[in-house]
């Protein structure tokens, strides 16, 4: 599985790179804050939803810690999505929320 650390999400943010951004995350864990632009779709919704999401195009998971964002990881790669884990999760992220 691929994966990135939060601060390479951040400085690709900064950049001004397009990116595609899951968080899977529970309602109220979002409700604290989430990475801007980030579709959130939780972690036990995302079978049902992952046709929501365009397999042409690379997306990079995140959750609390880093741990969902594996399982997401996991069930999206075994359908052919390009997946990459955000390492750490939403406790390593310092940028900015909304």
């Amino acid at each position: 599985m691929k994966q990135m650390t939060a601060k390479e999400v951040e400085a690709l943010l900064k950049h001004d790179k397009s990116l595609n951004i899951v968080d899977v995350r529970e309602v109220d864990e979002v409700a604290a804050g989430k990475i801007p632009g980030a579709v959130h779709i939780p972690l036990g919704l995302l079978e049902f939803r992952m046709q929501e999401l365009d397999k042409s195009k690379e997306y990079i998971m995140v959750c609390r810690s880093g741990g969902r964002s594996g399982r997401a990881c996991q069930l999206l790669d075994s359908h052919g999505y390009n997946i990459i884990n955000m390492a750490g999760g939403m406790l390593a992220w310092e940028g900015p929320t909304e």
